[in-house]
Formats: C-alpha cells, structure tokens, sequence
C-alpha cells in the first residue's frame, strides 16, 4: 500500500512566495496548502492534520515566531521557518520557539524542499524498529516508542529534541562535535548558522530536563558532552 502524500501548510502573506515554496514541495512529492496568516494557520491547524509547517517570521497580526510559540505548545509537528532576515538574534528567535529549522531568503527552492522531505521522513518513519533502548542512570529513552523519561517523570520532547538526545546519549562521557551533531541530527553539513540551531536545541532540551540539565554541558570551541551519569554516581557515593 503507498503511503499518502505528506501535508504541508505554508504560511506567508506574500502570494509570489506561497507559490514558489508550494511548487518546490510539491516537486519532492509534498500535497502543499497556503494560508497568508496565523489567523488562517491555526484554523486550518485545528481543522486537518499536517505532516510539516513553513512559515514566514513576518507576517501581517500574530508573527512566525507567535505562531510558532502557540503551535509547539501543543503539538510536535515539525516547523521550517522563512526569514529574510540575517541577524543571529533572529535567527534564534524562531528556534527558541519550537522551529526545527530555518531558511534564510533567498534561498534555494530545491534546497528547501530537500530538507522538509529529509525532516518529514524522519518523523513519519521515526526510529528503525527495535532500535536499542538508551539507559544512562536514570534517563531513559525509548527513540522507536518517542519515550523519554528521567526516573518516573515522562519528558515531552518534539523531534529534532529527541534526536539530539539520543545523539549525546549514545555517547555519553564523550564530546559530541557540532559538525557530527549537524549530521546526525539535521542531516546537513552546512555550518552557517548551524551552530544556532545546536544552541538552541541544546536549551531547549535543558528545559524539558529541568533539574537535570546539567548532565549537557559545553566544550568550548569543539561541541558537547552528556555526563555518564553511572559513572558520576559512583564517584558520588565515594
């Protein structure tokens, strides 16, 4: 049985934009719908399920970044942001709430729809069935199931969370460098900017964890390190 055609809402208020970004998904297979505004997104949002949302940081009323904001409070589909803006500040903006990534204009249609095809199989298909349950103390992460849980309090995580999780996990005590966690995690090996969108996970993460986040830390110039946290209660009970 094929597998039906992946949903994508564009959200832009410039209807040249609406049909390039439409054109380049549908190109890579997408079923593309446009709306010109969060208004419209969100009522289309609450009305139909969609496999991924790309939308514009400006747009007329509630921005991107809003939008963005009221859609990852509830669910984990995942967002490309659009922005003709090139400052690191707004760069971070869109992903501090929720975006998995982001096309700087002008971009690359080819380019665009590449990366929401490689960021829509991921989630269809998730992790390959039976792939190995991570322990580390007592984080434990089920990547098939998409279960995280930190002793008996379950960690909601949207995708690109998880997977940088199971990333510094699996090798957990090392130092994990950003060009492997840009691979791993984003498929790309496109360094400009991708060092915002580590940072931005990474507190991201640290705030799903809470208490625990701590157990990420930074290495200056190079990427970073989940503590073995066996190995850190043993030292502990000394």
């Amino acid at each position: 049985m094929n597998e039906a055609a992946p949903r994508a809402l564009v959200v832009d208020d410039e209807t040249q934009m609406l049909g390039i970004v439409a054109f380049a998904l549908e190109t890579q297979g997408f079923e593309a719908v446009c709306v010109h505004n969060a208004e419209q997104a969100g009522a289309r949002l609450r009305a139909e399920h969609f496999d991924l949302l790309v939308l514009d940081v400006t747009l007329p009323g509630a921005s991107g970044v809003q939008l963005c904001e009221r859609v990852r409070a509830t669910s984990d589909v995942p967002i490309i942001m659009l922005t003709a803006r090139t400052t690191e500040q707004d760069r971070i903006a869109g992903l501090l709430a929720g975006a998995d990534d982001y096309v700087t204009k002008p971009f690359s249609p080819r380019e665009l729809a590449l990366r929401a095809q490689a960021i829509v199989r991921r989630t269809r298909h998730g992790a390959p069935s039976g792939e190995q349950v991570l322990v580390n103390g007592p984080l434990y992460i089920d990547p098939t199931r998409r279960e995280v849980r930190v002793g008996q309090r379950r960690v909601q995580l949207s995708e690109v969370e998880l997977r940088l999780l199971v990333a510094l996990t699996r090798r957990a005590g090392q130092v994990v460098t950003w060009a492997d966690l840009l691979n791993e995690v984003w498929a790309t090996g496109e360094q400009r900017g991708g060092r915002d969108m580590i940072k931005t996970t990474i507190y991201r993460l640290r705030q799903h964890l809470g208490a625990e986040r701590e157990w990420i830390t930074a290495v200056r110039g190079t990427g970073y390190l989940m503590t073995r946290l066996d190995e850190q209660r043993r030292l502990d009970q000394r």
